[in-house]
């Protein structure tokens, strides 16, 4: 457990770091030395390493191992109904949680001036990923080519690009990022694994993963329908 947090705080420091020091760098050569400002910045630096280093501990802990179960054990229901069901449930409520889902909706509906509802984008985002991910399981099952689905998926998306106002149009494709967050990759990767490890001749490098690309399509899709829908 302590190898772990130290391994994980580790981790959090060389990703926040880099960047502290480069805000750093700018407030001291390019803004003035504002002593409160500095204070600050420095204790917000403090609680986003220390909430990290917690935060992504909790998802090694917990989420991974639970997500990877999940997986595991939906395949020995024999219904691929049921499979489809869990994995949608499960994916849409993820990010539904996922922080950098709500931070792009809080922004969006603020530089909007609440004409794009923050709480209608989590949703549409959160059933494209559900969607998407209950159909990568699928396609695990059934043996579809990621290549085919990947086409299939972006030709779409490029023909309804034609058709979707502007504003929905840029937010559609930043919404596909965002899906790839702490929370959602590693539960979503993790259900990929369980479902792959447990079905005969799958290999869990070349079935599992794939998700988060099919994952990402789903609320640039979604972003669009609703786009195309409010106007």
């Amino acid at each position: 457990m302590i190898q772990d947090f130290k391994e994980t705080y580790k981790e959090v420091l060389q990703a926040t770091l880099p960047l502290t020091t480069a805000i750093l760098l700018i407030m001291l050569l390019f803004m003035g030395v504002n002593p409160i400002l500095l204070k600050t910045f420095l204790k917000g630096a403090v609680f986003v390493i220390f909430g990290m280093g917690l935060f992504l501990m909790g998802v090694k802990l917990g989420m991974l191992p639970i997500g990877e179960s999940i997986g595991a054990n939906l395949p020995k229901h024999g219904s691929v109904l049921f499979i489809f069901i869990v994995g949608f449930l499960l994916s849409f409520m993820v990010t539904v949680a996922e922080p950098d889902v709500r931070v792009l909706s809080t922004v969006i509906e603020s530089v909007s001036e609440s004409s794009i509802q923050g709480n209608t984008m989590i949703f549409s985002i959160s059933l494209g990923v559900g969607f998407f991910v209950a159909a990568s399981l699928l396609r695990i099952i059934y043996e579809v080519s990621l290549n085919h689905m990947l086409f299939v998926g972006y030709l779409i998306v490029v023909l309804l690009a034609f058709i979707t106002p502007a504003e929905y149009l840029a937010i559609a494709y930043d919404s596909g990022g965002v899906t790839t967050g702490p929370v959602t990759v590693p539960v979503i990767l993790a259900l990929g694994v369980g479902i792959s490890s447990v079905l005969r001749g799958k290999t869990e490098l070349s079935e599992s993963y794939g998700l988060l690309g099919l994952a990402s399509l789903g609320p640039i899709l979604s972003l669009m329908i609703l786009g195309i829908l409010s106007h």
